[in-house]
């Protein structure tokens, strides 16, 4: 019988030395945070193609298991078109570098568990601010590898004639120099400016002890100002340029007729415009600058008068919004009237009643005066949207809820109301994400990948932290924790969307400075904007489902682009999880 059952031993010895290599190989079926976990957090992985059987959490070298449990059910997740399951280790608290190994499947990407767990990325998703600095260099002592010279000064940009007035004709040199390159291209546009500010400035007044001790390693780090607010004060002085003195309106957009290539700054030399004043821009302005007036002005003594003139420039805004209330930037009507003709990016708004609504919230908070209340007008009882670059009214209960009583007495049912609607938002949010086959806020419909998907995640997480501090409910906390996961690595792709940090990172963001610079690896620090089913801009997509649709390629502006409306939320939420890790 000896030769009939060689051919069956020599088989099943192929087929566990297979399984044996498979257990020592890194795979990418186990999708998780690939920086890391804080001891008392939850922690959990999800796995594709998996069978049910145990799992170990062990050493890099596998030499020694820390934890053990058992995969759960199986879960179909529709929007990727997988089958998971999830490994649910929380209940490992010890502070090391490890691995989760599945022996039928290999070993995860390292990841750590320790405190301050994610203040290094706080740190690079503020810095990438920096990196975005326009008017300015950026030596080696702070930029590293991606050091380079000055481009766009700024100091000599036309009034484009649809901005033209009788104080400013058509041609007139205005200095409007600083400031932030919006995205991949090398303009600045007022609109995406709005949401930017607001949050990074929020994390500032929502969290001040973290934000004084929060350094990101710029030239301004060793001054007295923290870190946040300098970095901000960068994008603010340039928002300043950007009003009329004559008539207080705010130009929308300073920018070239057309895009620049894939080049660096230097290399650009094309004539640059400020166009059209609008409403919309004027709003956020407005909004912007008495959020800055109050969160600058116990710095008087190293900025002086700068608060002063953040509100002065806020209430003239306001003042010619009002004397204009439907300006609305139309790119291709303006393109009939006025040459040259302009072909970037628009943040075109066209219904700006949160706008009025959010202005108003930000100058009633800083000066108290009665004049602004009657424009806080909130959304009917479960209407309230996530904010995005054209849709602020959520910053507005933002505001209303984090000063509370400090606001005069006639606020007291917008505020209540606010409060009420943040917490219901934050449980429509995290409905259901238990059950999901990702266990993650982000992912509950396919509305939730759209172009920037991943500020989506980010601007979740900062409605579940805003819930938390209105409730005190750690819950709020931990689901916003889930989209932290999401970003860097437990989702469908088992990607993280920051680049530099976690293992498996985009190398190929659309992104001029990343692409310009002869540099191999991207800047780090930046969010790329995810999967994104529309798939404009035509590229090729490895996958065609809603939560895979994302290629790293710098072609696909669709999904891989960078933007500083998109790194805002990270940096707030990975802040809001550094100041508060001891509340899990």
């Amino acid at each position: 019988m000896l030769p009939v059952l060689k051919p069956v031993l020599f088989t099943s010895f192929l087929l566990a030395t297979a399984i044996s290599l498979q257990a020592q190989q890194l795979t990418e079926s186990i999708k998780l945070n690939q920086l890391g976990f804080y001891p008392g957090a939850p922690k959990v992985a999800a796995v594709t193609g998996a069978a049910a059987g145990k799992f170990y959490v062990t050493t890099p070298d596998r030499s020694t298991t820390v934890f053990t449990g058992n995969l759960g059910e199986q879960r179909h997740a529709e929007l990727s078109e997988q089958e998971v399951r999830t490994a649910d280790f929380s209940g490992l608290t010890a502070a090391g570098t490890y691995v989760l190994w599945i022996p039928a499947i290999g070993y995860s990407h390292s990841f750590q568990i320790k405190p301050q767990v994610y203040g290094p990325l706080a740190a690079a998703a503020l810095k990438s601010y920096y990196y975005q600095r326009a008017s300015t260099p950026l030596p080696a002592t702070y930029a590293g590898v991606w050091n380079r010279p000055a481009g766009h000064p700024d100091n000599h940009v036309l009034v484009h004639p649809s901005a033209a007035s009788a104080q400013r004709p058509a041609g007139t040199s205005i200095a409007s120099s600083r400031g932030w390159y919006d995205a991949g291209d090398y303009n600045k546009y007022i609109v995406n400016s709005g949401i930017t500010m607001a949050t990074l400035l929020s994390l500032y007044e929502d969290f001040p002890a973290y934000g004084k001790q929060l350094n990101a390693q710029i030239p301004e780090s060793s001054n007295p100002i923290p870190d946040v607010l300098d970095e901000s004060l960068w994008n603010l002085r340039w928002m300043l340029t950007m009003q009329d003195p004559n008539d207080g309106g705010v130009y929308h957009k300073l920018t070239n007729a057309s895009f620049d290539g894939m080049v660096m700054p230097t290399e650009c030399q094309t004539p640059r415009y400020v166009v059209q004043k609008s409403t919309a821009a004027a709003l956020d302005f407005a909004a912007v600058c008495a959020q800055a007036s109050r969160v600058f002005r116990p710095f008087s003594g190293q900025l002086p008068g700068l608060a002063d003139s953040c509100l002065q420039a806020s209430t003239r805004a306001w003042e010619w919004a009002k004397k204009h209330p439907a300006v609305y930037y139309q790119q291709d009507e303006l393109n009939k009237q006025f040459q040259p003709a302009i072909a970037t990016g628009t943040y075109g708004d066209q219904n700006v009643q949160d706008e009025w609504s959010w202005a108003a919230t930000e100058l009633y908070a800083t000066t108290k005066n009665e004049t602004y209340h009657p424009s806080i007008q909130l959304l009917p009882e479960g209407k309230l949207p996530l904010p995005g670059w054209n849709q602020v009214q959520a910053l507005s209960y933002y505001t209303l809820a984090r000063f509370g009583t400090k606001l005069p007495a006639k606020a007291a049912k917008e505020v209540a109301k606010a409060k009420k609607e943040i917490v219901a938002l934050a449980e429509t949010l995290a409905a259901g994400s238990d059950t999901r086959a990702y266990q993650t806020v982000m992912g509950k419909s396919v509305g939730d990948f759209t172009w920037g998907s991943n500020s989506t995640a980010g601007n979740q997480g900062i409605a579940l932290v805003q819930a938390y501090q209105i409730s005190g409910n750690p819950k709020y906390l931990k689901y916003a924790l889930t989209n932290l996961d999401y970003l860097l690595g437990r989702n469908a792709l088992g990607l993280s969307f920051v680049t530099g940090y976690g293992a498996k990172t985009p190398q190929h963001p659309h992104h001029r400075l990343s692409e310009g610079d002869k540099v191999l690896a991207p800047l780090p620090g930046f969010l790329v904007g995810g999967p994104n089913p529309g798939r404009q801009d035509k590229c090729q997509y490895p996958f065609q489902a809603a939560a895979l649709s994302y290629t790293d390629d710098v072609c696909s502006y669709a999904s891989n682009e960078i933007a500083i409306n998109w790194n805002a939320p990270l940096v707030y939420l990975t802040g809001a999880m550094e100041a508060l890790q001891g509340k899990f």
